[in-house]
Formats: structure tokens, C-alpha cells, sequence
């Protein structure tokens, strides 16, 4: 049960912390790009996005190039804090929300830009400052399409196999992943163990389903 509830509880926090960096950087990302009009922006969008489209190990390998020792943002980390993301725990985080992050940003964004203009001149015109009008309508409104952007960058996140792989490796006790795991039992012909690893990830999955279903927010946002 160990080999089984370990890796299980590593996706599960690292899911966690993948979502929770993807929505501190996606959400004034999906702002700009939603509001925002400047040269480039279907350039940025478009690299934003790419890793919705990208092979999971094309994904992984120029992470593992970018962030190694010899890579550019890994020497600056070498010498910062002395260490690399690459074979640890940080790089499975790294990895799942690169891979996980236009799940969040294309729902958010749209979400955003379904918001009636109209609405925001409205309360401009009553006073409000700009971040009165993101505060008390822009993200209100569009919050239902934030929640199922993070419910998407949660789940994709908890599953991720390819990229993590490639950046943390698959090291027992340290980086291997409920995904890692299956794929191990898979190969050593213990077909018990991925079915019971692959239940629970599917349960975790559906139980965070029935949780944004019944949030209230989530309730609320919904036609009247």
C-alpha cells in the first residue's frame, strides 16, 4: 500500500502546488490579454498556449535544457540558491504547471472577454477605479470560467507524465508520481497495483468535479 498511497499523495501535492502557481500568474496573464491591446499579443498568446500542442517530452526536454545546470535560468539558480529544480521534487512542479497552464489561461481568458464591456464603463462612470472595476465586476462575472480553468489545470497537473518525467525523473520516494507509478507496474507485469493507482487518481478527479459543482460561485455564475 506504501508504493501505492506515496506517489499518490506526491501528485496530489504537487497538483496542488502546480494549480496555485498557475492561477498567480494566469489569472493577470488572462487580464491582459483579455483587456490588454499592444503589438504582439496574438504572438504572446500563441507562445503561451504552445504547450497545450507540444509532445510531452519535447515539453520535458527543453525544460530539462533551460533549467539544468548548464542552462541559462539552471546556472543562475546554481548560483542563487545553489541548486537545481532538475531531479527534484520543485522540478515536478515546474513541469506540471508549464504543461498545465493554457488549461487554465484559454478558460480564464474567455471568461474574461465574455464579460459585457458595458458593464465596466458603468461602474467607471459611478467612480470606480480600475481595480475597483476588476474587483466588483470583471471577476465576479467571470469567475465560473476561472474555477473550471483551475479544475482543468488541477486534473492535468495530477496526471502529467511526459514533461515530469523528462525534468524530475522517476526516483522512488522523491519524484515518482502516481502517473510514474502506473506506468512502472504497467512494465513490471503488476497489473493490481496500476488498477488500484489508476481508481484512486479517477476518484480524486471526480471528487474535485463534485466540489466545484457545489460551490456556490460556481452556482451563481450559472444562467438564471
Amino acid at each position: 500500500m506504501v508504493e501505492t498511497i506515496g506517489p499518490l499523495w506526491l501528485s496530489i501535492r504537487v497538483a496542488a502546488m502546480a494549480t496555485a502557481a498557475i492561477v498567480l500568474v494566469g489569472l493577470p496573464t488572462a487580464i491582459v490579454l483579455a483587456r490588454g491591446r499592444f503589438p504582439g499579443k496574438g504572438v504572446l498568446a500563441g507562445l503561451l498556449t504552445l504547450p497545450l500542442v507540444l509532445p510531452p517530452t519535447v515539453l520535458g526536454y527543453g525544460l530539462l535544457v533551460l533549467l539544468g545546470r548548464r542552462g541559462p535560468l539552471g546556472a543562475v539558480l546554481e548560483r542563487v540558491v545553489g541548486g537545481v529544480p532538475v531531479f527534484h521534487w520543485t522540478g515536478l512542479v515546474i513541469a506540471s504547471s508549464v504543461a498545465a497552464f493554457p488549461l487554465f489561461l484559454l478558460p480564464a481568458r474567455g471568461a474574461i472577454e465574455a464579460v459585457d464591456p458595458a458593464l465596466e464603463d458603468a461602474a467607471r462612470l459611478l467612480g470606480r477605479r480600475e481595480w475597483a472595476v476588476l474587483a466588483r465586476v470583471t471577476l465576479p462575472l467571470s469567475w465560473r470560467g476561472m474555477l473550471a480553468g483551475a479544475f482543468l489545470a488541477f486534473t492535468r497537473a495530477l496526471g502529467d507524465f511526459g514533461a515530469s518525467l523528462m525534468v524530475a525523473g522517476d526516483i522512488p520516494g522523491r519524484t515518482r508520481t502516481a502517473a510514474m507509478a502506473i506506468y512502472d507496474a504497467v512494465e513490471a507485469g503488476d497489473p493490481a497495483t496500476a488498477a488500484r493507482l489508476s481508481a484512486m487518481i479517477a476518484a480524486v478527479a471526480v471528487g474535485v468535479l463534485v466540489a466545484v459543482q457545489r460551490t456556490p460561485a460556481s452556482r451563481g455564475a450559472g444562467p438564471t
